[in-house]
């Protein structure tokens, strides 16, 4: 471990799409991001999964073979080696807004997934009784059914729309209220929720760290520390786990 992370007892990580990049998984936004077409962001929508639930599945079932197909990298693994060096006087956390489970993959335990998983079908029926499970049908063909209320299944996700699990913001809240180091991997930091979890870390006097491909500009004025560099290869270097 990079002898001068050793001594922050309470560590939060925020990882975004960057980080599976060399996974060969694409991003959201940016140049070839997923939702730079118009007509695909819309089916990423809540209205959309209500009126043509088809449409839905049309995208996010198509990304289930890419996803089963990928394979951690070295930032995935990277951040599993650092958590589990830690001792049993660290409190570490991992957020993250990816879908797509390559972070449990890498052997990382304590994993917050805000956006949910790609590869996790449940109920449209909140009050129905099923479970989530895992799923690698990609139901290109009629909307699935769920078998105890008949409601249509949809994948397991959060939808433009859609609040973010309150069970999950609440776990990152209070990790938040007592953190020391908060890094943001593979994503912009600048747009919700990375902009408002490193204010939140940066309040409770944590020192923030921001670790992209590209700098931010404007630079934003709650991180203290940049770095700069594709994570498969600056993250291992920079934890010490390489």
């Amino acid at each position: 471990m990079n002898p001068e992370l050793s001594h922050y007892r309470r560590i939060v990580f925020l990882t975004g799409a960057g980080i599976s990049a060399a996974s060969g998984l694409r991003t959201y936004r940016g140049p070839g991001g997923i939702w730079d077409d118009a007509q695909v962001a819309e089916c990423g929508h809540v209205h959309t999964l209500h009126t043509q639930p088809q449409r839905t599945w049309a995208l996010f079932g198509s990304m289930r073979e890419p996803v089963a197909a990928a394979e951690p990298n070295a930032a995935h693994l990277a951040l599993a080696r650092f958590e589990a060096a830690l001792g049993p006087e660290h409190d570490f956390l991992l957020i993250t807004q990816n879908i797509d489970g390559l972070h449990q993959r890498a052997g990382s335990r304590r994993v917050v997934e805000l956006h949910g998983n790609v590869s996790t079908t449940r109920c449209s029926n909140d009050d129905c009784a099923l479970v989530p499970y895992p799923d690698s049908t990609t139901h290109a063909g009629a909307v699935p059914r769920c078998p105890h209320c008949g409601s249509a299944l949809r994948p397991d996700i959060v939808l433009f729309g859609e609040m973010l699990p309150m069970q999950a913001l609440r776990h990152v809240q209070q990790a938040l209220q007592e953190c020391e180091l908060f890094v943001a991997v593979g994503t912009s930091g600048t747009v919700t929720p990375a902009a408002e979890f490193v204010r939140g870390a940066r309040y409770a006097g944590a020192h923030t760290v921001y670790l992209n491909l590209e700098p931010m500009r404007p630079r934003h004025p709650a991180f203290a520390e940049e770095l700069i560099g594709p994570a498969e290869e600056l993250l291992p270097r920079w934890l010490g786990t390489a």
